[in-house]
């Protein structure tokens, strides 16, 4: 009985290190986050929310091939690192063009084909799995953050889910929060903050392909 207490208190000290890395790997401001702010203002909370949880999805892959040591599939992703970061710039500088020619808001609403919840889960998904130098980092978290208990499957099991619901909370309270001020913004403001993200994305697009050619 005691084993079995000691053994879940590690897991649940495990897991709760693993929230507080998916909180800080999701945290930082980037294109990610920057295009989750404009969903949130322009199409409401579920879909701000919804494309962050595409986000961390994509981490979750990473960290589960990170966590569980899957080497052939680490190595197949890191190889093929230059042309999928060359795509992600490509529909990142995509998504850029699309929101610097986006309608104003009072138009956008009522075009038919408006976001759903399945595009911009996929949409933000696709997006971070161009960065697969992303499972290197995983390694290396999860060697730190896990120890000797990493080399266990329950163990790794519990950190891909820790991590996964770190990345969640945070993305939940981000699309709460900006939603909270949606109403205030009018179609004039709308339209000047998607032509803000819409210049923040090709040029994070632009960093992306110099990496790459360096």
């Amino acid at each position: 009985m005691s084993a079995c207490r000691g053994g879940l208190e590690v897991n649940a000290f495990l897991f709760l290190k693993a929230v507080l890395i998916g909180l800080s790997i999701a945290a930082p401001v980037g294109p990610i986050g920057l295009l989750c702010i404009q969903r949130t203002l322009a199409h409401g909370a579920r879909v701000g929310f919804v494309s962050g949880l595409g986000a961390a999805a994509a981490d979750g892959v990473y960290g589960a091939i990170g966590a569980f040591g899957l080497a052939a599939i680490t190595r197949i992703f890191v190889t093929l690192a230059t042309p999928l970061a060359i795509g992600g710039a490509v529909f990142l500088g995509w998504m850029g063009v699309r929101l610097l020619r986006a309608a104003p808001a009072a138009q956008a609403a009522r075009v038919s084909d408006a976001l759903g919840a399945w595009r911009a889960f996929s949409s933000v998904f696709a997006l971070t799995l161009t960065n697969p130098m992303t499972i290197l980092s995983f390694i290396a978290v999860f060697a730190t953050i896990g120890g000797d208990a990493a080399t266990t499957s329950s163990a790794a099991l519990v950190m891909v889910s820790g991590v996964w619901a770190g990345s969640a909370i945070w993305w939940l309270a981000l699309a709460v929060g900006v939603a909270a001020i949606r109403q205030r913004i009018g179609p004039r403001v709308m339209q000047a903050i998607n032509r803000t993200v819409g210049v923040f994305l090709l040029g994070f697009a632009v960093w992306q392909v110099a990496g790459v050619l360096r």
